[in-house]
């Protein structure tokens, strides 16, 4: 039973290590598309902004805009 438990425990941990490897291999992928971009002149930052505010749902954006422009408008930024 034991050796069952830790084959299936190595075989989990190797899993995640591929995983891992997998996932740095994206980031390395995205990192590149972003430094392509910036090179024919876009402006990487508000790349990373445009995608982030694309995955939220339309009614948490619609709030977080409004949100901002309270702010700014208390602020003097308005």
């Amino acid at each position: 039973m034991a050796d069952a438990t830790d084959d299936r425990l190595r075989l989990l941990i190797e899993r995640i290590e591929r995983l891992e490897e997998e996932k740095k291999g994206i980031a390395d992928d995205i990192r590149d598309v972003y430094a392509e971009a910036k090179a024919v002149g876009y402006d990487a930052k508000i790349m990373r902004q445009v995608v982030r505010l694309r995955k939220m749902k339309p009614d948490d954006r619609a709030e977080m805009e409004t949100i901002l422009e309270v702010y700014k408008n208390a602020l003097g930024l308005g």
